[in-house]
């Protein structure tokens, strides 16, 4: 079963604009499928070439000229960070033709090809980031990037629905990977252990020097106990036994491989006693509750970790809203020496939109009050809000609404 992308009317729009289109996101989430989705669409007779396979992956290293003398545009080319000589060939063909949407490219190891594409296709590639499904895209509702907005929220109440808290953490234990939501494959353990085993293990393996396989489990599990939380290298070094400069390391290729992603604190010359950590947020929650061994989503309502995994997924799906747009999110964090603390921070048109997320339908006007926070802050403040388990929009006042996590 294929479930709608909000990101195709993005990829078919730039299709028409750009002659090449990165698409990056860590493995199983849909990349290909999704293309190849639009092939079938498009109607322009393009071609699919895999890197995964061994004999058109040596083939393009060795002779990319010859690559293309075998596969020619339009042209899908996946896994494309095996192959990076193929770059600066790409470059000659886009100068050459100067036609829109000749090259798809999908890649799962971003950093290790993004200098090669900067260097060789800057101001001619669109780079994408596509992550886990939303749950609007699950729900296949329309999306739009999140904002702090009433008549723009009340439209979309209209036509969302609000779920009680089991049913939330429901769908965070399920979590967003295509191949769990639509039922192809039913055991999630298996499903994540294969997962990791297969995928995350493997990639790591080629961006880091050496890696013990426990080792880096145990740093996984580390890593998800702490979603939602200030990284502390040192903490997960020694749940890991190793050395924080390996722990910083492998969650820079977590991150660089679409796995996390860090929130930065929100600071300026006003404002100086911010802390400068960034938090950790995993794109699926699914994979959190695998990693630290939640069984059922009662089991992770209930749980310690009930809090943190109800902000990480809020987090996420703010932040998928926007990637989905082909839109950077402006998103951070306040916490000062003092420990006061504003869990997310929307910057959009100058303006600063703080939020707090709780897990409660009815969530008291006092959470409101660490807004003032950011009053010193030289950009305006923005409407204000609680993100909650509350079954409808509402308001505290002018300035700060009540909003169901549902509507993100």
């Amino acid at each position: 079963m294929y479930i709608t992308r909000h990101m195709e009317q993005v990829v078919t729009r730039l299709t028409a604009q750009y002659p090449a289109i990165m698409l990056i996101g860590p493995r199983q989430v849909g990349k290909t499928t999704m293309l190849e989705h639009l092939m079938a669409q498009e109607g322009r007779g393009r071609k699919k070439v895999t890197l995964d396979d061994l004999t058109e992956r040596e083939l393009a290293k060795t002779d990319p000229k010859m690559f293309f003398q075998l596969h020619k545009p339009p042209l899908l080319i996946d896994e494309v960070q095996y192959a990076p000589e193929l770059f600066p060939y790409i470059k000659i063909m886009v100068d050459e033709r100067h036609e829109p949407g000749d090259f798809w490219m999908t890649g799962s190891q971003i950093f290790r090809m993004m200098e090669d594409v900067q260097e060789s296709l800057a101001g001619r590639v669109a780079l994408l980031h596509l992550s886990p499904l939303s749950q609007s895209e699950i729900m296949g509702y329309s999306s739009i990037p999140f904002q702090v907005d009433l008549p723009l929220l009340t439209e979309r109440q209209e036509v969302c629905a609000v779920w009680d808290t089991r049913e939330m953490y429901q769908k965070i234990y399920r979590g967003g990977m295509p191949a769990l939501v639509t039922g192809q494959y039913e055991n999630a353990n298996i499903f994540y252990s294969s997962y990791i085993d297969t995928y995350m293990e493997r990639d790591v393996r080629r961006l880091s020097e050496r890696i013990d396989s426990l080792k880096f489990l145990r740093f996984l599990r580390s890593a998800a106990a702490r979603a939602g939380q200030q990284v502390n290298y040192k903490g997960i070094a020694d749940d890991a036994e190793i050395d924080q400069v390996t722990a910083k390391n492998w969650l820079h290729i977590l991150e660089a491989l679409g796995i996390v992603f860090l929130l930065y604190p929100f600071s300026n010359n006003v404002l100086k006693r911010t802390v400068s950590t960034p938090k950790l947020y995993f794109y699926d929650t699914g994979l959190v509750c695998y990693l630290t061994r939640w069984t059922s989503g009662d089991t992770a309502m209930d749980g310690a970790m009930n809090g943190a995994l109800l902000e990480n997924y809020t987090v996420a799906e703010v932040v998928k809203s926007y990637q989905n747009a082909g839109q950077e999110p402006y998103l951070y964090y306040y916490r000062d020496a003092d420990a006061k603390e504003i869990d997310l921070i929307l910057e959009r048109d100058g303006r600063l939109f703080p939020m707090e997320i709780k897990k409660m339908a009815s969530p008291p006007k006092k959470l409101t009050r660490v807004f003032d926070l950011i009053d010193k802050s030289p950009l305006q403040r923005g409407t204000g809000a609680v993100l909650c388990m509350a079954d409808k929009l509402g308001a505290f006042d002018q300035s700060n609404l009540i909003i169901p996590i549902p509507l993100i």
